[in-house]
């Protein structure tokens, strides 16, 4: 006899345990299946234990600066097997945090592979038995993938995508990195600050190509400036592993192809949703390229089945699949209080060195959408704290409508900007205008300084550039 629910969630991700989480306190008896770690991908092989390599090439790029700080360090190195660990201890106090989670707010947890049999009715595959439930809504929170390149797939040897790249057994000495988005920008930087010789390659004209113009022009330089190799307009054609190392053949703008060898190779061209074999086609659940297709609220063309997350449609991100978890969790319950989702203010962060930080439209887009806009700009090195801090490379732009004040968007790079583009998040939900945020007060001697500031730039009132 089948187990009953409320609500059946299928993955355990940052969408998948916080959609268990807002379920359970609205009151309805929920379960979650996960085949491998309570936390997903992003807790256990992303988003989490990225930052924790990250902060520690960013200490060993100030242990190799001291002298900057007017400080001796004498042969600052390190153990990439405790580097590695570190970085695993991190993720795994955090998946423990996810089940006493689960255990707190009464949220089942059936380990094994779950597919949907039927409306609902899912099935979990766990060795040799299975365990069957049933529950009249079921959510789709599976996640996705790394993409393999098709003429290379990636052994974890030499080949590596981002799960590779994160327990590295040997650390690469000449590093290709194969695509210029968040997650190729932030392994490029933390391999290259730990002192590997780095190339980059993107088929597009810029790196970080969903960002302003202007920040992807900046973080070229900066990262060329850091010794990087920054190719554009280029693709990997070919790709081989031997005992040594990879040889690439690399055609660029001009259609030249050149073969370059590597140590190791990095593949971050995107993301392949994991909906095969969970029992969506059977059901009729329409996709678009493999992505489930939802409404605002999460509801795909079945009823009783919603989805949420990387398996579903852009931007994937981490806090966006929580904020779909929320709302149709919400939705599920009845919740008077829920808000359909809008994925127009949802911040971007790249965690590199610098970092870069968006939200709403680009310069271009703004233009585009027929927007007539005024542009602020402000650089760190007019900012106190950020040359205190020896950190006075990058700026802060910001986008408004001219008519009628409204904050368009916000790009950012240079240090720490990642925790600063959630005042502009707050700014734009609030549906602040130029003149509340002028006459805002900003604490001195602060990074947030320089938000003010870009926001005077924009009205020709900047005070300290």
């Amino acid at each position: 006899m089948a187990d009953t629910y409320d609500l059946i969630v299928l993955g355990s991700g940052p969408g998948g345990y916080v959609a268990a989480i807002r379920a359970a306190q609205l009151g309805l008896k929920t379960a979650i299946v996960e085949r491998e770690r309570l936390g997903g991908i992003c807790l256990n092989w992303g988003c989490i234990p990225t930052k924790a390599l990250l902060r520690t090439s960013e200490i060993y790029h100030y242990m190799t600066h001291a002298a900057d700080y007017g400080l001796t360090v004498e042969k600052p190195g390190f153990d990439l097997a405790k580097i590695v660990e570190r970085s695993r201890k991190v993720a795994g106090q955090l998946n423990a945090g996810v089940k006493g989670l689960m255990k707190k707010n009464r949220v089942t947890v059936v380990e094994g592979t779950g597919t949907i049999t039927a409306k609902g009715k899912l099935s979990v595959k766990q060795g040799d038995k299975t365990v069957n439930l049933e529950a009249k809504n079921i959510i789709v929170a599976t996640g996705a993938r790394a993409r393999d390149l098709p003429f290379a797939k990636a052994d974890g040897d030499k080949i590596w995508t981002y799960r590779h790249a994160m327990v590295p057994q040997e650390m690469p000495t000449r590093l290709l990195v194969i695509g210029s988005g968040a997650i190729g920008v932030e392994f490029a930087s933390f391999y290259s600050d730990m002192g590997a010789e780095v190339t980059v390659v993107e088929m597009l004209d810029r790196i970080l190509p969903v960002e302003d113009a202007e920040i992807s022009e900046f973080m070229t330089k900066a990262l060329t400036k850091q010794g990087m190799k920054i190719v554009t307009k280029a693709g990997v054609e070919k790709l081989e592993a031997g005992a040594k190392g990879v040889t690439a053949a690399i055609k660029d703008k001009d259609g030249k192809v050149s073969t370059e060898t590597f140590s190791h190779a990095i593949v971050a061209i995107g993301i392949v949703p994991n909906t095969e074999e969970i029992g969506l086609e059977a059901l009729g659940v329409k996709t678009t390229r493999g992505h489930i297709d939802t409404d605002a609220y999460g509801r795909t063309n079945v009823d009783g089945i919603w989805a949420i997350g990387d398996v579903t449609g852009p931007p994937w991100l981490a806090h966006k699949a929580s904020h779909e978890g929320v709302v149709a969790a919400e939705a599920i319950a009845g919740y008077k209080g829920v808000h359909p989702m809008k994925t127009d203010n949802i911040p971007g962060c790249t965690y590199a060195r610098p970092q870069v930080a968006s939200v709403g439209l680009t310069e271009a887009k703004a233009k585009e959408a027929g927007r007539k806009v005024k542009v602020g700009k402000f650089p760190f090195i007019g900012n106190g704290k950020a040359i205190a801090l020896g950190e006075a490379e990058g700026f802060i732009k910001t986008v408004f409508d001219e008519t009628t004040g409204e904050l368009l968007g916000a790009h950012m790079v240079g240090a720490e900007v990642t925790e600063l583009i959630q005042g502009y998040v707050i700014a734009r939900e609030l549906e602040t205008t130029e003149e509340e945020l002028i006459h805002t007060i900003f604490a001195h001697p602060t990074l947030s300084e320089m938000m003010h500031e870009s926001v005077l730039s924009a009205y020709g009132r900047a005070l300290h550039f």
